[in-house]
């Protein structure tokens, strides 16, 4: 009757998805919270508990802090898992999780390179078969209002989709600047976004919604190939790490439509967050920071329902499919949408033209050769298209 909940990653997000995981069944309880950094989980836990002083029962002997944080977590005797680390974690969590038998939430991105894709491909289809919950962090895919406009378009309401046009162009994030103390990896941890072996780079990581949204647009085909270009123009300084702060991705798929993904982080330039979808018959309008949702041409429609929160809806619809005993599994489409930002970005790091096949047969492993705190880890360089 009471489902067990245990979260591995206790920063905003995974805090933040605790907390929507508790209001989304009155029968489930936070039992257990791993991860690298003690502060970051005990900060989790206070506010967890100020939020649901009477479902949070974490025991001391159930906080669990280090690289191995993830494997007690698991075998803590939870139901439900909530992966929210940084992403370059992601594939063997994920893996893990599914071999231990647990209902999982998985943040997004779900890698950061193409041998950590397949992996989540090989975990996913092994979610299956074992009839457990997987959902995916991508939250735009249970809102409602994203949900109608894009059914009105697999309808017909624009026809055959010509061109996509996505933006997210925000600015910059946080930065934790270095204490002598710190090690490379504790460094590089702490400042995970920007490192491309955590965070997959921007592109990966944050604009990867509008990469899903336009991959959703085209009912999930993969592209064929994909040319880009990027940079690092604003955010030189050595504390940013080594990824780039602008992208340009060009998709182009097989029925000859094209799908062009703008995304920055730079301070004081203008910001949008948009999905264009340009058709034979219409235009469809996606941009839910503002809620337009709407389609222009042989008939115009516009959506006015309902705008709950589409990060308490995954969860939600995650438990109801747990306790109907019919588990959503979001695993084919996650990792192809992870795949397409993977991608886009080889594609402007290399500034060659990438295939799928290419990217998803990738062997560039990013990860480190170890998970330890005082391993050496250089930053890489900046990657020089050419």
């Amino acid at each position: 009757d009471t489902l067990r909940l245990g979260l591995i990653g206790c920063g905003g997000r995974g805090t933040g998805a605790a907390t929507q995981a508790l209001a989304a069944d009155k029968n489930v309880v936070l039992v257990a919270l791993g991860d690298a950094h003690e502060n970051r989980l005990q900060g989790s836990l206070s506010e967890l508990k100020k939020a649901e002083p009477d479902r949070v029962k974490v025991d001391p002997d159930h906080c669990f802090v280090g690289f191995d944080a993830y494997q007690k977590v698991l075998s803590s005797g939870v139901d439900v898992i909530i992966l929210a680390t940084p992403p370059g974690f992601r594939p063997i969590h994920l893996k893990a999780a599914v071999e231990a038998g647990k209902h999982i939430f998985c943040e997004k991105p779900m890698a950061t390179d193409a041998p950590g894709l397949r992996s989540v491909m090989a975990s996913a289809a092994l979610a299956k078969t074992k009839k457990l919950a997987l959902v995916a962090g991508f939250c735009w895919r249970y809102n409602p209002a994203e949900r109608a406009v894009f059914q009105q378009v697999h309808d017909g309401a624009i026809g055959d989709i010509r061109a996509i046009y996505s933006t997210y162009n925000t600015s910059s994030i946080w930065v934790y600047p270095r204490k002598p103390e710190w090690t490379d990896m504790q460094w590089q941890m702490r400042n995970w976004y920007y490192f491309t072996w955590l965070s997959g780079d921007h592109l990966v990581e944050q604009a990867i919604h509008s990469v899903d949204k336009m991959a959703w647009a085209m009912k999930d085909a993969t592209p064929v190939r994909a040319t880009a270009h990027g940079g690092r123009q604003v955010r030189v300084a050595p504390e940013f790490g080594h990824i780039y702060d602008h992208f340009e991705v060009v998709y182009e798929f097989a029925d000859g439509a094209r799908g062009f993904l703008f995304c920055r982080q730079q301070d004081g330039c203008s910001n949008d967050n948009s999905d264009y979808l340009m058709g034979s018959k219409g235009i469809g309008q996606v941009s839910g920071f503002r809620k337009l949702h709407k389609i222009t041409g042989e008939k115009n429609w516009e959506y006015s329902g309902p705008q709950p929160n589409m990060y308490q809806v995954e969860h939600d619809e995650l438990f109801a499919s747990i306790r109907s005993g019919k588990p959503i599994n979001d695993g084919e489409w996650m990792a192809h949408s992870t795949m397409m930002g993977i991608m886009g970005r080889m594609a402007a790091y290399t500034g060659q033209t990438i295939t799928w096949e290419q990217a998803l047969n990738s062997e560039e492993n990013l990860c480190p050769p170890k998970f330890d705190w005082n391993h050496p880890l250089p930053v890489p360089p900046v990657a020089m298209p050419g």
